[in-house]
């Protein structure tokens, strides 16, 4: 069974005026730890599709599953990761990990052990007591990674997390949260603008079209050197440039038709 299911999903927005259609006849299972990427136009929905995932949003029509449940406002089983940390500067990087935590009045005791273990295991313990502005760029957002997995979800949605830092940090970074997300087990679903980034991280890349949106493509991430490569290693794959140029052709097309 998938661990999460779109059936025939769409959403418009309605005014006095108008009616406007954002996406159309969404269909997508996304099986338990597989890794999904999202890209498309600006503009496409990518984001409002993460929204309806988490509950925060509802569709106008169709069904969302979250194993084989109806999403019905926020599910606790969803964690999301923005573009920005959002870190409260006035509380320590410990205090900071609680917060989701605290708002599903989980243990605050287990919560600070299991954000303590996170931090050690993934190399920022001995900046449990540091402030978030004692932290570099691709340290926070490491951070904000932890903090949504403190409060244990099963489904990690990831929504641009990198697209603030500079392209070495973004490079490293993006390696790193591949691995502590396939540590996890979670299952993730990344919205990005960079196609490289895209392909790298994730085992299927769905494409999106123009408004109003629908899925034009999925494209299966497999290459001849083998399963599991990490983003670094699929970069250097013999098949990785071939699959770049497919799904970027396919996207100069949806551009260009919503010009």
């Amino acid at each position: 069974m998938a661990q999460i299911e779109l059936t025939d999903v769409g959403l418009s927005y309605f005014t006095l005026k108008q009616e406007t259609e954002a996406l159309r006849d969404i269909n997508l299972s996304i099986k338990h730890g597989e890794f999904i990427s999202i890209v498309g136009p600006s503009g496409c929905g990518k984001s409002t599709l993460l929204s309806l995932i988490s509950g925060m949003l509802k569709p106008t029509s169709g069904k969302i599953e979250i194993d084989g449940a109806a999403v019905s406002g926020v599910s606790p089983k969803v964690g999301y990761m923005l573009q920005h940390d959002h870190l409260f500067e006035w509380r320590n990087v410990l205090n900071n990990l609680t917060v989701g935590a605290e708002i599903r009045k989980m243990d605050r005791g287990i919560a600070k052990r299991k954000a303590l273990e996170l931090l050690e295991r993934y190399g920022l313990g001995d900046f449990a007591h540091h402030g978030p502005s004692q932290l570099s760029g691709g340290m926070r957002q490491r951070v904000a990674l932890i903090r949504t997995l403190v409060a244990e979800p099963d489904i990690l949605l990831l929504d641009e997390p990198f697209s603030a830092l500079d392209y070495q940090t973004r490079l490293t970074l993006s390696e790193e949260v591949f691995h502590i997300i396939k540590d996890q087990g979670k299952t993730a679903v990344l919205v990005t603008h960079d196609l490289s980034e895209a392909i790298s991280m994730a085992d299927r890349v769905m494409v999106m079209s123009k408004r109003p949106s629908t899925i034009s493509n999925i494209h299966e991430i497999r290459f001849d050197e083998g399963e599991g490569l990490s983003p670094w290693k699929k970069r250097e794959a013999g098949g990785y440039h071939q699959t770049f140029n497919a799904i970027w052709k396919e996207l100069e097309e949806h551009v260009v038709a919503s010009l």
